[in-house]
């Protein structure tokens, strides 16, 4: 016979196991369920958290990129516990994105993907950024170019320029992120990138990399002699 939630020891709630342990002592099926808050008819909010998580393959991370009406879809959750659960994932998205500092100057690709990997790592579409340098690598700032499908007619020399030049920067990287976890680069990426390094060569204003992040993993055109 399967307790409801109610039937647990109170000391077995996920809620009350919160407050004794604190939330770093419980697992992700414990935390929907306080997220979720209740459950449905037969089913009670660990059950309908369990489900939940399953459409993640077990996994916080990709269970955050599914779509919402996905999550909205399961059993006992609904539009209005959908938006909750997808909010609380964005925050620690955010969380995660806030915890890594820019670093004062970039010396590695290893740099370049600390920096960007909390923030691009699991989007859900590409992002195309410039990191603009100064004369000694340090970083004058992060310029958002665009977002969607990577292609030489969305990511023109113009605007990577025009942005690179407002910031004053002696050089640039460029970064963009593969949604599916494979940092490998495709004909599109590298066709880019000459485009970018040759008109950075006119403008001597050089592209000193191409960093693609891949979930955990990166990509590096500099390392992989690509330039």
């Amino acid at each position: 016979m399967v307790l409801r939630l109610s039937e647990h020891a109170e000391r077995d709630r996920p809620r009350e196991r919160l407050w004794a342990v604190g939330p770093g002592a419980l697992t992700g099926q414990e935390l929907l369920a306080i997220v979720l808050g209740t459950g449905c008819a037969g089913r009670d909010a660990l059950a309908v958290a369990g489900e939940l998580l399953g459409r993640g393959e077990g996994s916080l991370r990709r269970l955050a990129g599914r779509p919402a009406a996905e999550l909205a879809g399961v059993p006992g959750v609904g539009r209005g516990k959908a938006a909750r659960v997808a909010a609380a994932l964005e925050l620690g998205r955010r969380v995660g994105a806030e915890v890594e500092p820019p670093p004062e100057r970039i010396r590695t690709p290893a740099d370049v993907h600390r920096y960007y990997a909390p923030r691009l790592r699991d989007l859900a579409v590409e992002e195309f950024h410039v990191l603009a340098l100064g004369s000694q690598s340090q970083v004058r700032g992060d310029l958002l170019i665009t977002r969607g499908i990577l292609n030489s007619s969305l990511v023109h020399p113009r605007e990577v320029f025009r942005a690179a030049i407002a910031e004053a920067a002696a050089g640039i990287i460029v970064v963009h992120n593969h949604p599916s976890g494979d940092p490998t680069p495709s004909g599109d990426d590298r066709a880019v990138t000459r485009q970018l390094v040759d008109a950075g060569r006119l403008l001597d204003l050089p592209v000193h990399d191409h960093v693609i992040v891949g979930g955990d993993r990166y990509m590096s055109f500099a390392e992989a002699g690509l330039l």
